[in-house]
């Protein structure tokens, strides 16, 4: 632990008997979300309405920015107090209820105090947001501070929060916003047919939105991120539970139990979540739905392995700076990174990383605090693990305990939405990401992306079409591909097409790519991951057949990782017709790792298969293509084939 972590926030001695992992205890959390508080409401208005964080304001302004300041830190206090039971030695709930009152007041005037109105995501969707968070404060502090309210505020917040009820959402988790607020009111005793609308028409829309595995779109497209846990899981089924609702807790929770067979193991052996998708600057919000798993019961893990992970997650990112010198969240990864937010980003939203205390539901008896640390999925043996319903091959390794996924399904591109490079977006666009790398720059060399190059002009990835995905014994698969869409000319070229694969087995990241329709002129670029130039995170790349022109590219603006960086690229004439490209990449912290030479002894393309064999065993990987599809993927062991 660092001096700067424990004394920021006061945090105990660490506790490697319970915690060998991390040292966290509950106390840990206690005071993490205490010393949060206290920084975040130094800023607060006299009337404590909003919280004035500084910062430049989002586009929503800085009305809105303040009571987001408000709601967000509420709903660590919610989680807080209810947690202990209704115990609040520092007195938060009478500040949020003053601040309840002041904000309410007269809603829509430009002073100091009032709360924006919500209106229409369009118009002034953003304080819509915030009302999810000021109803479920409300529900989870309901005896200490709603219920000691006057009837006058109490009608007040109800009619501000009603907003929610009468106006419309963005089409996606937004939904869920006011599904919280009718299910406070109705906890209240105040639900009508107005709030039970609500309530149907997000469900209707979350069954539309789940895809299987456990996994939901966040809207009609194919949108895959940490909103799953954080929004789209969270949300629903807390609701289930603090209604005490058995048969909807047993419904949701199926899927949340399903959903983190996977994405548990989305964790590096460092605490780190993926850092993949956007509001990224949440942090530990992304081990909400670990939490929320331990809490309600409906989870595939231990509760040690539970607690490693959501403990290992606050830790990693108190260790790195996520706080600043002040106690305040900043708008970054570790410290203040601004390619990591969108343009929605205000000063103080970063503290929807308030929803991992979401753990604190657990009391201090319960088996998650209780029970001993255990060893997170991600430090377990070598795995790859598929995801077919979100296209995602998921690969960790023991050795440095990195994570990375290979992304071959999740886009962020609406289902009405035109395809086109300007709206390339590096935190869904490239083919894989991990714990211990951020991508690059829209400015900069793209990270493990294939272009095509045209006229001068390199293509970008956008609307992502699975192809299928699988896994055996240590190994794994997934496969898409996607229209390549242009900057500069024609958007797009008449018939060319890339299909990519991604083989993963151990560290190794067999990377195939079949090129269409090219036309004269054409070339293609590979590129690896993004590194930090000396750092302890290695980044190879090696093409196997097809590549030429091995180079190191810079990417001065660096990453969330590392202040500069360098990617490995492969380049390639292509030919009309199809073109069919093989590398080998490998990202590593493992300072034994041997390097990508030698690690494939031969390559062999016949027809619409590529087979490579691997030098260490000789076992063989094959890939079949079909006219339009990648219609098997196979590892050979000899003479015997891997179910």
């Amino acid at each position: 632990m660092t001096t700067s972590a424990a004394g920021l926030f006061g945090l105990p001695p660490e506790d490697r008997a319970s915690s060998p992992y991390t040292g966290y205890t509950r106390a840990h959390w206690e005071a993490a979300a205490d010393g949060m508080l206290d920084a975040a409401w130094k800023w607060a208005t006299p009337g404590g309405a909003r919280l004035d964080l500084p910062g430049p304001p989002s586009h929503s302004g800085v009305r809105s920015d303040g009571l987001e300041g408000y709601a967000r830190t509420f709903l660590a206090a919610g989680f807080r107090v209810a947690g202990a039971g209704g115990k609040d030695p520092k007195g938060l709930l009478r500040r949020y209820a003053d601040g309840l009152d002041a904000g309410t007041r007269t809603p829509g005037r430009d002073d100091a105090e009032s709360w924006p109105l919500i209106l229409d995501h369009h118009v002034q969707g953003q304080p819509m947001v915030e009302s999810a968070s000021v109803a479920l404060g409300l529900r989870l502090t309901r005896p200490w501070l709603w219920d000691r309210l006057t009837p006058d505020v109490r009608d007040r917040a109800e009619h501000w929060l009603r907003g929610a009820l009468r106006h419309v959402p963005a089409g996606n988790n937004w939904y869920l916003f006011p599904y919280t607020v009718a299910g406070f009111l109705e906890s209240v005793g105040r639900g009508d047919a107005e709030t039970a609308r609500a309530r149907e028409r997000a469900l209707e829309l979350l069954e539309h939105w789940y895809r299987g595995d456990g996994w939901y779109a966040d809207g009609d497209g194919r949108a895959f991120d940490h909103y799953n846990g954080w929004a789209l899981h969270l949300y629903p089924l807390l609701d289930a539970h603090l209604a005490g609702d058995e048969a909807e807790s047993a419904r949701l929770g199926a899927r949340l139990r399903e959903h983190l067979e996977s994405f548990s193991l989305m964790f590096g052996g460092d605490g780190a979540p993926l850092y993949f998708g956007r509001s990224l600057t949440y942090r530990f919000a992304a081990s909400a739905g670990v939490g929320l798993g331990a809490v309600t019961g409906h989870t595939p893990l231990a509760p040690g392995a539970s607690r490693r992970v959501v403990s290992g997650s606050l830790r990693y990112f108190l260790e790195r700076g996520a706080a600043g010198e002040s106690g305040l969240l900043s708008l970054g990864w570790h410290g203040p990174h601004a390619a990591t937010l969108q343009t929605y980003s205000g000063p103080a939203s970063p503290y929807w990383a308030s929803k991992a205390f979401v753990s604190l539901l657990a009391p201090a008896g319960h088996p998650l605090w209780s029970s001993s640390e255990e060893p997170a999925p991600s430090e377990g043996p070598d795995r790859v693990l598929s995801v077919p319903a979100a296209g995602f091959l998921v690969q960790s390794t023991r050795a440095d305990g990195v994570v990375r996924l290979h992304n071959h399904g999740s886009d962020h591109v609406r289902p009405d939405e035109g395809e086109s490079a300007a709206g390339e977006d590096p935190h869904y666009a490239r083919l894989a990401y991990s714990t211990v790398t951020g991508p690059t720059s829209a400015v900069n060399t793209a990270d493990n992306h294939l272009s095509v190059t045209v006229g001068g002009a390199r293509s970008a990835r956008r609307r992502i079409h699975p192809l299928g995905s699988g896994h055996g014994d240590g190994w794994g698969w997934a496969a898409s591909w996607h229209l390549p869409v242009f900057p500069a000319g024609p958007s797009t070229v008449p018939g060319l097409r890339v299909e990519s694969v991604t083989v993963a087995r151990g560290r190794h990241e067999l990377r195939v790519h079949r090129v269409l329709g090219a036309p004269d002129g054409a070339r293609a670029e590979l590129t690896g991951w993004a590194t930090g130039p000396g750092g302890p995170v290695r980044s190879e790349l090696r093409g196997l057949h097809g590549w030429e022109a091995p180079e190191d590219v810079r990417a001065p603006e660096g990453t969330a990782f590392t202040r500069g960086a360098t990617v490995p690229r492969l380049g390639a004439d292509v030919r009309p017709g199809t073109a069919v490209l093989v590398a080998l990449a490998s990202l590593t912290a493992d300072p034994r790792a041997a390097p990508l030479d030698g690690a494939v002894e031969r390559v062999e393309i016949a027809g619409d298969t590529v087979e490579v064999r691997w030098a260490q065993d000789g076992t063989r990987t094959r890939i079949t293509f079909g006219s339009a599809a990648v219609t098997a993927v196979t590892m050979v062991h000899g003479q015997r084939e891997a179910p």
